[in-house]
């Protein structure tokens, strides 16, 4: 099993989408990173009807993996819905995201996002850098 398989399969076990209540629902997009030391770390979204309560998925796999390990730089990144990222932007991280793995730890401009499960083939993944065009720089 490589580790995209096992990064998969453990995000898997969160998927569980349901309403929180009347204006949270949660558990529609899972996620799960691989950090620097290998260890895989998952989150799922929670999301509000208000416009300000939303966490997704990506983030809150990098706030378990800083919370219960101390660390800040990510090898790989994978998200998703009710199957596995099929290519084009269905696994396409939100700005905020994207950002925020950055300002985590600049190297995190060389994390990998899996784009397309399937192929598992590097060129349907994409390096933070690449998807972060005209980024401010202040890293």
């Amino acid at each position: 099993m490589d580790i995209w398989e096992k990064m998969y399969k453990e995000a898997q076990k969160l998927y569980n989408p349901h309403e929180v209540s009347d204006f949270v629902y949660a558990n529609h997009v899972v996620a799960a990173v691989e950090a620097e030391d290998g260890q895989i770390f998952t989150g799922f979204c929670m999301e509000g009807t208000c416009g300000v309560f939303h966490l997704c998925a990506e983030r809150a796999a990098l706030f378990n993996m800083y919370q219960f390990s101390g660390q800040t730089k990510v090898k790989k990144v994978l998200a998703f819905r009710d199957k596995a990222p099929y290519g084009g932007s269905s696994a396409m991280p939100c700005g905020a995201c994207r950002e925020f793995l950055l300002e985590l730890n600049a190297e995190n401009k060389d994390a990998e996002f899996m784009m397309d499960y399937d192929t598992k083939k590097n060129s349907e993944s994409r390096r933070t850098n690449a998807l972060l065009v005209g980024r401010r720089t202040c890293l």
